[in-house]
């Protein structure tokens, strides 16, 4: 492991092992000062796939029953933390069976075996975290049938993980989701508060430098901004019920989290996905807004970078501004001018999703802009793609404009980006227009030299292309529940919803309509879905190409009636 860190990485390790050894020789026990119980459910899918010895970790696939969890990828740092995090406890946990239980207990036992004592990997504050929070809120589910002898070692390892964080909790201080772990863990653990009042403090201060005055994180991964809202309400409930006090910062976090999380919700309640996110979990975002107790709607004409537009039952969630840069890129993608649109609980248009559960060669072809709903010219993203060490994104769209208005009831989306200039001379502009029923969606697309130089760059372009122009290609990805249906000539395609809805794509005829395959990325699947694309592509011409499009609901059906009458309004759960 030692290799790939700076000096001080080698000696934080150092010192990581040194106080595992100690707390694993620890003589502590301990016991639940506060009843625990499952605060976020895993997925039932995976823990199935799990019982069957279908392992898919950090793109890691194996099928190997015979297998104990741990003996995978010892050497692989990224399936290291993912399995010694046991994140995969959830998901066994929400299979719930029998032989769920079986393997779950057999597993942290064997964790306890092999590691307990401060030896081999997990021994990182971060990580620790996350597994003692697992154990922790699934306990009852581990401990259910178990000797004495069994609940004895398994609240000893607990007492003695916890007390390794106490001693190294500030290698993780500038992390949120750390840090209310740990407090969790502190609070929840009879004895085993330590520093939970500077563990506050420094989450106050994690919440002031890493959530923006707008509610934003760096990241732009809405998502990982519900995991964040999530973790803030559960800290500030648990210091506030151990009488402790809760930090003004991490109180007004969560006042300016929740309104940008609510305009990043589609009509069926689940989150945009881009940049990395997916939908969250199940029910994870419902029970945090209606913890947080914040009332405040979705405000402004964007959030986060993000623009939403609403009409009748339909939500069109775009990608308005450039992606992150630096070490917030790490999982951003290149997104820019991508929309999502769902008719009530029926996703249509999606992204594609992160591809980082399947390996390299998926995450970075998710992250690329053909993976996503938008115009790409052929061959390069709006955003490029760093080097491997990193996987940061560099040179991004320098400028991205966006502005919303709204128009006999319709509301439009006119917005830009300069991803191509430097490369091609080409602004990409793209209009969106939703009607005020929701059952009509029209666009356009359009590539253009704004410039002098831009011509110039673009004559460059176009004559290596022996003058046929520069191609481009604008996707449209549907959700694999969406079936497509073309008709003979090419000008129209009929997209059919589960609820009977059929939605009508045509277009101008500029570019050349086809279909092909695509994929579906999420959690819960041990391979990509397969889906399906409609692609209109051609062929950018001196100096500006455009390209109009529309889509439009053209039945409802009994199946659409009955979806709309058992929906809540939009934050009803709350």
């Amino acid at each position: 492991m030692a290799e790939h860190l700076t000096w001080r990485g080698r000696i934080a390790v150092f010192v990581d092992r040194r106080h595992a050894k100690r707390a694993g020789r620890a003589s502590v026990t301990t016991h639940f000062a506060r009843a625990p119980e499952p605060r976020h459910m895993g997925l039932a899918d995976n823990g199935q796939h799990l019982v069957a010895g279908a392992f898919l970790f950090s793109g890691l696939r194996i099928n190997a029953p015979e297998l104990a969890i741990w003996d995978l990828a010892p050497q692989d740092l990224d399936v290291i933390a993912e399995i010694h995090g046991c994140d995969w406890l959830a998901d066994l946990a929400a299979l719930g069976d029998e032989d769920a239980r079986t393997k779950a207990q057999a597993w942290v036992h064997d964790w306890i075996a092999r590691f307990g004592a401060g030896h081999g990997p997990g021994w990182q504050a971060d990580i620790t975290a996350r597994r003692l929070c697992h154990w922790i809120d699934h306990s009852d589910f581990l401990l259910r049938k178990q000797d004495a002898a069994a609940k004895a070692a398994f609240l000893q390892s607990l007492a003695r993980q916890a007390l390794f964080l106490t001693r190294r909790w500030q290698r993780a201080d500038d992390d949120i989701g750390s840090l209310a772990r740990m407090i969790h863990v502190g609070l929840t653990l009879h004895g085993m508060a330590g520093p939970v009042d500077h563990m506050a403090l420094a989450l106050g201060v994690a919440c002031k430098t890493q959530v923006d005055a707008k509610g934003a994180i760096a990241s732009r991964n809405p998502a990982e901004l519900a995991a964040v809202l999530s973790h803030l309400v559960d800290s500030r409930d648990m210091l506030t019920a151990a009488g402790q006090t809760v930090p003004a910062d991490v109180t007004e976090a969560i006042a300016r989290i929740v309104p940008v999380l609510r305009a990043l919700r589609h009509a069926d309640g689940r989150l945009a996905r881009f940049h990395g996110g997916g939908h969250g979990a199940q029910g994870q975002l419902d029970a945090a807004l209606a913890a947080a107790g914040v009332k405040t709607p979705a405000t402004g004409p964007t959030a986060m970078g993000f623009a939403r537009l609403t009409g009748g039952r339909s939500t069109l969630i775009i990608d308005a501004a450039a992606p992150p840069t630096g070490a917030a890129s790490r999982d951003a993608h290149a997104s820019t001018l991508g929309f999502e649109l769902t008719s009530g609980r029926r996703p249509v248009i999606v992204n594609c999703g992160s591809g980082a559960r399947f390996g390299d060669d998926w995450r970075r072809a998710s992250r690329a802009t053909p993976s996503h709903s938008t115009l790409a010219l052929e061959g390069i993203s709006s955003s490029h793609l760093g080097r491997l060490a990193t996987e940061w994104l560099t040179e991004v769209p320098r400028l991205v404009r966006a502005e919303i208005s709204t128009e006999n009831g319709e509301r439009r989306l006119a917005a830009s980006h300069d991803g191509y200039q430097p490369s091609h001379g080409l602004t990409h502009a793209r209009q969106l227009q939703l009607s005020a029923d929701g059952r009509s969606l029209t666009g356009e697309d359009l590539l253009t030299t704004l410039s002098p130089e831009d011509e110039a760059q673009f004559d460059r372009m176009f004559d290596q292309t022996l003058r046929a122009g520069v191609r481009f290609a604008i996707r449209f990805h549907l959700h694999p529940d969406v079936t497509c249906t073309p008709n003979a000539d090419g000008t129209l395609v009929s997209l059919g919803l589960k609820s009977g809805e059929i939605w009508v794509f045509q277009h101008d005829s500029v570019a050349q309509l086809s279909i092909s395959p695509s994929v579906y990325l999420e959690n819960g699947q041990l391979k990509p879905h397969a889906a399906q694309q409609v692609v209109l592509s051609g062929s950018a011409l001196p100096y500006a190409t455009r390209v109009r499009w529309s889509l439009a609901k053209a039945d409802d059906t009994p199946l659409a009636v009955r979806d709309l009458a058992f929906e809540a309004p939009l934050g009803a759960a709350e």
